[in-house]
């Protein structure tokens, strides 16, 4: 059983002024989404695993490595989501991004080191998915640490799931907080 692709969705944020200040480098945020017929029934079954092992590379394969291509750049944040329609379960979406097959696919592709942070839900067509991002290779880079959000109008139908890979070539535009623990550090 393969991956059954309605569509791939593809698109490139760029911040350039934050506050009225240029932002440079130009803040990237690159969003590649596979919309997906939900390969889970939809009455209940125990194992999601093994069918979210079969497909895992598979569908990290299509949306990983697009996404840093699409950024056009050095990856330096990362995150994942996946949005359920109601005709399936939260479990479904957490099953298939929460797997190492899909993760280590885009984590290679974009150089990565650290776990990715990731979002999941149930919603309906037009829904919005906050995606959390953190650095690549430490995941304590405070100025790393943003939510993005990717708003699709007719995703995700009710039998579908949107998955979702998402990368930023720098930390927040205009970040300017202390690194992290530095507020506990004796003066």
């Amino acid at each position: 059983m393969g991956v059954r692709v309605r569509k791939i969705v593809k698109l490139l944020d760029e911040t350039r002024l934050e506050n009225g200040r240029d932002v440079e480098p130009v803040h990237r945020v690159a969003f590649v989404g596979a919309v997906i017929e939900n390969p889970y029934p939809s009455e209940y079954v125990q194992d999601l695993v093994t069918l979210a092992d079969e497909l895992g590379a598979e569908i990290g394969a299509l949306i990983g490595p697009a996404c840093v291509e699409l950024l056009g750049g050095e990856v330096e944040a990362f995150g994942k989501a996946a949005l359920v329609g109601i005709g399936g379960e939260v479990e479904h979406g957490s099953a298939l991004i929460h797997n190492l097959r899909f993760g280590n696919v885009f984590r290679s592709a974009a150089g990565g080191t650290e776990l990715l942070p990731a979002a999941e839900k149930v919603g309906l067509p037009g829904s919005p998915i906050d995606i959390p991002l953190k650095h690549k290779l430490d995941a304590k880079t405070r100025s790393h640490h943003q939510t993005v959000t990717l708003q699709l109008a007719d995703v995700p139908r009710p039998r579908e799931i949107l998955v979702v890979c998402a990368a930023a070539n720098a930390g927040r535009p205009l970040a300017r907080l202390a690194s992290f623990g530095a507020e506990t550090r004796a003066k």
